[in-house]
């Protein structure tokens, strides 16, 4: 979306408000494209490039200085827009490798890693990001601002830097040849304890896998 269609005329385009809102309309965009299932073949790797460009955006969000609210509480936006139906088509596309394992803080000890979605995931970013992006577009831009930065911290930042990793390492184990183990009986409804994840029989080769999600082994 151009820059006339989301912002006035009159703001600079060199704006740092401007200039996050651009990525984060960017983002929701081209994740509710791929959801549309047009192009499956391109869909890991354009996430995989769409969510690092969004990190881009959070980095500079949270290495910037605290952004206050102009007022003390949130004005009130309606009900959230619901992102089920996004959420199901990624599940249904991502279906062989949309659950991954992931540890949520690394600097906590002895944590056992847990199964995630990229699925749930991307719903939950584009969640808290549109949230924001209702408050830029009623022109409360510092209001957005600090949710945009709250929400990074909170949440978004993280489950996004948790469903990149498990995008780069799909890419990685595709391109660089390396069988990728099937993940038997691994689903985000059970717990797994404090066991180390264990990849059980049947292996999923990479190149089964290649041709429908948009990605071919290095030759």
């Amino acid at each position: 979306m151009s820059d006339a269609t989301l912002h006035a005329t009159a703001q600079d385009p060199d704006d740092f408000a401007v200039q996050i809102a651009d990525q984060v309309e960017s983002f929701l965009v081209a994740v509710s494209e791929v959801a549309k299932g047009e192009d499956p073949d391109s869909a890991v790797p354009f996430l995989l490039l769409e969510v690092s460009q969004l990190l881009l955006a959070g980095g500079r969000l949270g290495a910037h200085e605290d952004i206050l609210p102009d007022e003390r509480y949130e004005p009130d936006l309606g009900p959230e827009p619901d992102v089920d139906e996004i959420r199901e088509r990624l599940a249904v596309m991502l279906e062989p490798i949309d659950v991954y394992s992931e540890v949520f803080d690394p600097y906590e000890p002895r944590k056992a890693p847990v199964p995630a979605r990229i699925s749930d995931d991307l719903a939950d970013v584009i969640t808290d990001l549109r949230h924001g992006m209702a408050h830029y577009r009623a022109g409360r831009t510092t209001e957005a601002m600090w949710w945009w930065q709250f929400s990074y911290f909170s949440n978004w930042g993280s489950t996004a830097s948790a469903s990149l990793r498990a995008l780069q390492s799909l890419v990685a184990h595709v391109r660089l040849n390396q069988p990728l183990p099937e993940l038997d009986g691994l689903d985000t409804d059970v717990s797994m304890g404090d066991e180390t994840l264990e990849f059980e029989a049947g292996a999923v080769m990479a190149e089964e896998i290649a041709g429908p999600l948009g990605i071919r082994p290095v030759k």
